[in-house]
């Protein structure tokens, strides 16, 4: 007898839904609109980046969270992803964080295919957007995204 499982369903019972995916464009020194939230608080279940280009050069690099109101926070510590190379096919997840500073962004080689860093533990975001700071000039990054609305009618969308 074989068991076939529906993987759609199965990621939106483990992480909140199908992944929300939007890519930085070639990264240059200023802040991208990742993700959109409208309508109140959403979970973020899940929060990863894979390099789609290769980053060479140094870049001190980090996501935040903008609310429509009150006062950004940053997701992660500024990292520079660039000076030792962060290559195509890499996976950016987060470290863990302290009571004092948020995770660190870091990233396994690309060529070690394993799953460490792990996804950004779930956090409540309110409306407003997350966002991609860079201060380098090269690589691309496409983030994913899985979320739940805490607020009926909240919802998260690519930028």
């Amino acid at each position: 007898m074989s068991v076939l499982n529906n993987a759609s369903a199965f990621r939106n019972a483990i992480l909140g839904g199908v992944p929300v995916l939007k890519s930085t464009g070639t990264l240059a020194a200023t802040t991208v609109d990742l993700f959109v939230i409208a309508g109140g608080e959403v979970m973020v279940t899940a929060l990863w980046g894979k390099v789609t280009t290769s980053i060479t050069v140094a870049n001190a690099y980090y996501l935040k969270v903008t609310p429509t109101t009150g006062d950004a926070s940053q997701l992660c510590v500024a990292t520079d992803i660039g000076a030792t190379d962060t290559v195509a096919g890499g996976i950016l997840g987060f470290g863990l964080g302290s009571t004092t500073a948020p995770p660190k962004l870091m990233s396994p080689s690309a060529s070690s295919n394993v799953s460490w860093p792990g996804p950004l533990p779930q956090i409540v975001v309110p409306t407003g957007k997350i966002q991609s700071v860079s201060a380098g000039t090269d690589g691309v990054i496409s983030w994913y995204c899985t979320w739940v609305p805490l607020t009926d009618g909240a919802t998260l969308v690519a930028a």
